[in-house]
């Protein structure tokens, strides 16, 4: 009989035993535990997000991801280290705006190209820095600052966790757009640079609501304004720049997770899935939102266009203010 082929039961069994043989070795992801690469120390305000988020996500894989922190070099070895991985979805980045917006802006020769040798998953939150003062400090709110920064130019000294962090290019971003010289001080870590806000030594200062908030809350220093388009839910009475005065002003930052280009679109799909679910579970987001960020995940490619839109808006501001760590 021509035009069909009649195959024995047993070349069925056989061909379909072949068949999930062949079958993708991460068809079944993940086995085994996955290790997520931190770019800050432990304790830092990355790292603090990155344990809530690898907590809630191991829940969801139902393996354990083991947090694997990698500090150093504009946060750009972790993610160095995250693409030289095996692409397997066993390790993974977690990547603030900092390892991919602006640290590849401040080195002559940054480790690796991000568009090229990593590959997005999602982005887990999105946040605000906030304008902090001295409690030291005369001025009440950001008008006054301004208007006295104007009148008396390079009077005024502005602390940052370290130069090139989120909170030194944001207060160029204002000094810019305002016209104002204060001047910038970098400290090695946020905890020292906070110390002599409080104390004095220093009357301004950038920082993300991670690590600002319970400094603000306990009345240590003064919140002025926050940087996002619209106010922080987590302090709704502290006005944005933009209501401030500074028209068109907007710094948000934002966190994700990245895995080695070539990666298994399989994989990445899982992951997403996953981290998705993970970023907005009860526990996960109650968390988040009590250390200051917000809770915000959505596609590969929405994450991807993110990071693609701030790494030209800062890459500019950067080289506007000449800022280099090398």
């Amino acid at each position: 009989m021509q035009g069909k082929t009649a195959f024995p039961y047993g070349c069925k069994v056989w061909l379909l035993m072949s068949v999930l043989l062949a079958a993708p070795a991460w068809s079944a992801y993940p086995e085994r535990p996955v290790r997520m690469i931190v770019p800050q120390a432990v304790g830092a305000s990355t790292d603090n997000v990155a344990r809530i988020v690898a907590t809630e996500l191991a829940r969801e894989l139902g393996q354990q991801v083991v947090v694997d922190n990698r500090p150093g070099g504009a946060l750009q070895l972790g993610m160095e280290l995250t693409a030289r991985a095996t692409r397997d979805g066993y390790t993974i980045g977690y990547a603030p705006i900092g390892s991919l917006a602006i640290g590849p802006h401040l080195v002559s020769k940054p480790l690796i190209d991000v568009f090229r040798e990593l590959a997005p998953v999602g982005q887990t939150i999105t946040g605000h820095m906030m304008v902090l003062a001295s409690p030291k400090s005369p001025s009440r709110n950001m008008r006054e600052v301004i208007d006295y920064a104007k009148q008396n130019p390079g009077k005024l000294f502005n602390a940052s966790s370290s130069n090139g962090s989120p909170g030194h290019i944001g207060f160029e971003l204002l000094k810019n757009m305002t016209g104002i010289q204060i001047v910038h001080v970098p400290y090695k870590g946020g905890p020292a640079a906070v110390a002599d806000l409080m104390s004095g030594q220093v009357q301004l200062m950038m920082e993300g609501l991670n690590s600002a908030s319970g400094h603000v809350k306990g009345g240590r220093v003064r919140g002025l304004a926050v940087t996002g388009a619209k106010r922080s839910p987590v302090f709704p009475d502290v006005p944005t720049l933009i209501e401030s005065g500074v028209a068109g002003y907007e710094a948000t930052t934002w966190h994700g997770v990245v895995v080695p280009a070539g990666t298994p679109r399989a994989i990445v799909t899982v992951l997403n899935a996953r981290l998705n679910k993970a970023v907005h579970s009860p526990a996960g987001s109650e968390r988040i939102l009590a250390l200051g960020s917000e809770p915000l995940t959505g596609t590969p490619e929405a994450f991807w266009e993110l990071v693609r839109t701030d790494s030209v808006k800062w890459a500019e501001v950067i080289r506007k203010a000449g800022a280099k760590i090398d």
